[in-house]
């Protein structure tokens, strides 16, 4: 698409009204019934549509217009969905941080963007009055619900009653259409800016690359994947659920949303997927209505994929797409060919397979360095079977970070006037045209001898059984570090000798070449893991405790 042809995300929302008025388009659980029913309540495409044009008069008659940077601090609900695509709508730019990277970083985050307006829940409203200082450039404040002791207008307040349809705004293919923070799970939080093109590149990937067809029923168990949903023409049936611990959901909810509401398509993070599948498999359960599984964040291990298609019947598959918030998704695999070719490589220490690129995702892999690259150079890429940085340029590859360009400097590569995008991942490509993942680029743990690798390692330790999962850490200076695998005890094994376990994961190292100058290990009751997805694993923090607990 050319980047100044006028696109508007929200005329997706539109054209869902217009073609399928009655379908229903967000489900949300309210409660239960006398008899413990779970009852729910709805939108259709055509309310939805509607409501958000109602919502877009009352944001333009409070300033909130074209170019207006807005936080938007809203638990998934379908006020959610109707203020999101009101705000596409009327062309202003939706901000948006997870709360759970901590109240300081939130602030900073939320601070950086120097935003105009502010649409929050009461509690929302509280931080801010509290944090004034990270709000001075906000003019407008809309509270979602019942405004107390702080000014502002109220959602209900600004809702025009009418039903005139609202001209969206002729946005442009390379305006700005949000800023999503990234979950500082790997560095700092840095904040991507999303045009229009961008979110149009990324529907059309998805809906082509899933085959996604107008009866598909979704759940999304991932806030911001739901938005997705109405531009494709998917219900969004919103999970009973806290989104900041999918590593704690009850499965019985999960697997009654999917039973009451017959859910064909479902997003699941990693560990989602670990404790949903665990209680599927133990109980028998089966998920005949599911057409496919959506798997990211973090990488999917063989094992719980093979757990969790015990529920499946028909021909139903796990696919695992790859990507980050600058660019997703552009790489993809699916559980029957994980299952019957991958598998044992990946438990081998050979990697995550990661798939082959999605529709026009252009991949690269380049030679290893933590030093910005200007401008590109075929002589950059790496061998076939050679690690290196994974790049990809593309239609759905954001262009740059919000007021950074440090960050720019480090991740961004000018190409023929386009941007390839590094995404500090290590992987290598195999003679299928496949990508494996090794880990992330600032995880390498370099011993002078040889560099390891985390996902690659890690694979190898967690197939002790007594292991719930591990992490590879360096300590030391770099270029001549201590590799230590530092290890979370499956919980029916907490109770065995460690100094036993110990001894088995050190004898295990040494089967295997790329573990076998590992002679450190370490115990740890709980990984600390990001908020957004309870999977990736916080290795900064590990090595500090390694650190603690070995003096080299």
């Amino acid at each position: 698409m050319h980047e100044t042809a006028i696109i508007n995300i929200a005329s997706y929302l539109k054209l869902q009204a217009e073609q399928q008025p009655y379908k229903r388009a967000v489900v949300y659980p309210e409660g239960k019934d006398s008899q413990g029913r779970i009852r729910y309540a709805h939108l259709t495409f055509k309310q939805l549509d509607l409501e958000s044009d109602r919502l877009a008069q009352g944001l333009k008659s409070i300033s909130i217009k074209r170019g207006t940077k807005t936080i938007l601090m809203v638990k998934p609900c379908i006020d959610f969905f109707v203020l999101t695509y009101a705000l596409f709508k009327v062309g202003a730019v939706p901000v948006v941080v997870d709360p759970g990277m901590g109240v300081k970083r939130m602030l900073e985050c939320l601070a950086s963007t120097e935003a105009e307006a502010f649409i929050g829940i009461p509690l929302a409203h509280v931080l801010r009055t509290l944090a004034k200082k990270s709000f001075t450039s906000v003019k407008t404040w809309v509270t979602v619900g019942k405004k107390l002791f702080w000014n502002g207008h109220t959602l209900d307040g600004i809702r025009h009653v009418s039903d005139e349809p609202f001209e969206y705004a002729q946005t442009l293919a390379d305006e700005t259409a949000a800023i999503l923070f990234t979950t500082g799970s790997t560095g700092p939080a840095k904040g991507v800016v999303y045009t229009h093109g961008t979110f149009d590149a990324q529907i059309r990937n998805i809906q082509a690359h899933f085959q996604i067809s107008e009866d598909e029923i979704d759940l999304p168990t991932f806030p911001l994947f739901a938005l997705f949903d109405p531009a494709l023409g998917m219900t969004a049936i919103i999970p009973d659920m806290d989104p900041t611990k999918p590593a704690f959901v009850n499965p019985v909810k999960i697997i009654e949303a999917i039973h009451n509401q017959g859910v064909t398509n479902m997003f699941a993070s990693p560990a989602l997927l670990n404790r949903v599948g665990k209680y599927g498999k133990e109980n028998g359960v089966k998920l005949p209505s599911l057409k496919r599984v959506v798997s990211a964040g973090a990488p999917v291990s063989p094992s719980n994929i093979e757990q969790f298609t015990s529920m499946f019947t028909g021909e139903t598959q796990v696919h695992t797409p790859y990507g980050a918030t600058e660019s997703v998704p552009i790489l993809s695999i699916a559980s029957d060919e994980i299952l019957s070719e991958t598998k044992s490589f990946s438990e081998d220490g050979y990697g995550t397979c990661i798939g082959r690129p999605i529709e026009d995702a252009d991949i690269k892999l380049i030679r290893i360095s933590d030093e910005p690259i200007l401008e590109w150079s075929d002589d950059l890429e790496v061998t076939t079977g050679e690690v290196g940085e994974i790049t990809v340029k593309g239609s759905l590859v954001t262009r740059n970070y919000y007021n950074n360009p440090a960050a720019d400097l480090l991740a961004k590569i000018k190409e023929n006037g386009q941007i390839r995008h590094r995404m500090g991942d290590l992987g290598w490509l195999d003679n299928n045209g496949r990508v494996w993942f090794c880990g992330r680029k600032n995880h390498r743990v370099e011993t002078g001898k040889q560099t390891l690798y985390t996902i690659s390692c890690e694979a190898i330790f967690n197939k002790h059984p007594a292991v719930y999962r591990s992490a590879l850490v360096g300590i030391g200076p770099k270029g001549s570090q201590t590799p230590v695998i530092i290890i979370e005890m499956a919980p029916e094994f907490k109770g065995r000798s460690k100094k036993d376990v110990k001894n088995e994961i050190l004898a295990l190292a040494k089967t295997f070449e790329n573990t076998k100058s590992i002679t450190h290990v370490l115990f740890h009751p709980s990984f600390p893991v990001d908020i957004r997805h309870n999977s990736k694993i916080f290795r900064e923090k590990l090595a500090v405790f390694a650190e603690k607990k070995i003096k080299i």
